[in-house]
């Protein structure tokens, strides 16, 4: 890695780093009162508090299982349901409109449906994240799919090349960049749709952990639960793009940024 590089990620730290200083500043001044917004430094110590006693550690792990399950799933169906509806007209017809349905009901409002199904187990949380996260990596991908460039295709029939062969070699690389766009956003969604699936009939998860602190008028564990999901989000967004400067290498070399 080269040294802009770094100086580029010590710019992204810069405002996050000062927006804490100031709020720090602010509680200490009294003007920020602790029971509403505790400083930076108290969450600190709840932090340790909770990283002392395992519980944090228990419920991160909890959380991490269902987002793991439910996106892994969500990336398979995903994938699959695109490349059905993206490389075929008939699959287009036959997946494309049940999904556009299915997309615009509000995923949260199927929580108790779920809940009447599946019962208060594992498996309403853990599709909800999948629901939340499929969208978008079949809507990119089925983009990225019917974006290659027709000159493309032209060439592939020009060279001779078999359709397996055209899909391999032409229509998946050209279409990777929309579907680690999409992956990206997932991403984002599965931990919003978790926060949400972990504070309906939860009895262990972040979210959960959150909801016992509410019962005894804890802001600051909520506010530390609150940040291990940015945290989280965060950590999982860059994972997906330092994927997509190994993967898509080919487009830097080519003189496209990524």
């Amino acid at each position: 890695m080269t040294a802009r590089f770094y100086l580029r990620e010590g710019r992204r730290l810069l405002s996050p780093v000062l927006l804490v200083a100031g709020w720090q500043v602010a509680s200490a001044c009294g003007l920020i009162s602790a029971r509403i917004l505790p400083s930076p430094v108290q969450l600190s110590r709840t932090l340790l508090g909770l990283i002392k006693d395992g519980s944090l550690l228990t419920n991160l792990m909890v959380s991490l299982e269902r987002v793991s399950f439910g996106f892994s799933l969500a990336l398979i169906v995903g994938v699959t349901l695109a490349l059905l509806s993206g490389l075929s007209r008939w699959g287009e017809d036959i997946i494309d409109a049940p999904l556009q349905i299915l997309r615009t009901l509000p995923a949260l409002a199927l929580a108790p449906l779920f809940i009447l199904w599946f019962g208060i187990g594992e498996e309403p949380k853990i599709l909800l994240v999948f629901l939340g996260a499929l969208f978008p990596i079949y809507l990119n991908l089925h983009k990225g799919i019917r974006n290659i460039d027709p000159k493309l295709l032209e060439v592939a029939r020009t060279l001779g090349l078999s359709r397996a062969q055209t899909i391999r070699d032409i229509i998946l690389p050209g279409a990777l960049p929309d579907l680690l766009l999409g992956v990206r956003y997932a991403f984002g969604i599965a931990w919003l749709m978790l926060v949400v699936a972990e504070q309906v009939n939860a009895e262990s998860g972040i979210g959960h952990m959150m909801m016992d602190a509410e019962d005894f008028l804890r802001t600051d564990i909520i506010l530390v639960g609150l940040i291990v999901y940015g945290l989280l989000g965060l950590i999982s967004d860059r994972l997906v793009r330092t994927a997509e400067r190994w993967l898509l290498v080919w487009q830097r070399q080519g003189g496209t940024r990524v």
